[in-house]
């Protein structure tokens, strides 16, 4: 009967095992984040590969274009597809976000289009480290309500401290560019925690 209720443990513990927690900070900005594996939910996809996400960044305005401007917090719905690349370690994934935002009396939609990257460096047998980087781009065609365009970069570089556990640092840019100004809404460096489970 152990055996059995330890073998049903260990497979429960192994369904939620890719599923993403994250949390960034830097002086005056608070990010969170949250992805689901959906091949943990749906039995006709391969783990690891399908995902579903939500983010949250309250960016102070000293980090954005205009330390004058009256920025709101930004939100996104998120959808990634990705897979490894022949066991080398990398990962290559495709994307689509949903975001949204505001700046004083405009208000920012856009569904920008992305690709994001993975790759565990092979030299880290003891402190397994990653580093990772993506773009999203929406033009004028996919942005809504205010919005003209907007672009997203992101790198990071993550040391996995405990199993399931990594310490992050990374640089973000967000543009958000509406129909009668462009706007960079943040730059900045964070530091940060990642949790899988």
């Amino acid at each position: 009967m152990l055996k059995k209720i330890s073998m049903l443990a260990l497979c429960g513990a192994s369904a939620f095992a890719l599923n993403t927690a994250e949390i960034n900070v830097n002086d005056s900005d608070l990010e969170l984040s949250g992805k689901l594996d959906m091949g943990q939910v749906i039995d006709s996809v391969e783990p690891n590969t399908v995902f579903l996400g939500l983010r949250f960044l309250d960016a102070n305005k000293k980090h954005s274009e205009n330390e004058n401007a009256d920025i709101k917090s930004y939100s996104e719905l998120n959808f990634l597809m990705q897979k490894e690349i022949a066991r080398s370690g990398l990962s290559i994934g495709l994307g689509v976000k949903l975001n949204s935002t505001k700046l004083e009396n405009k208000d920012f939609v856009s569904a920008p289009l992305g690709l994001e990257a993975s790759y565990r460096i092979p030299a880290s047998e003891y402190i397994p480290m990653y580093l990772g980087g993506s773009i999203y781009h929406a033009p004028s065609v996919l942005s809504f309500q205010d919005a003209e365009n907007f672009m997203e970069y992101r790198v990071n570089f993550d040391l996995e401290v405990i199993k399931n556990g990594r310490v992050t640092i990374g640089y973000r840019s967000l543009d958000t560019n509406y129909d009668t100004f462009n706007f960079n809404y943040t730059k900045a460096v964070y530091v940060g925690f990642k949790f899988a489970f």
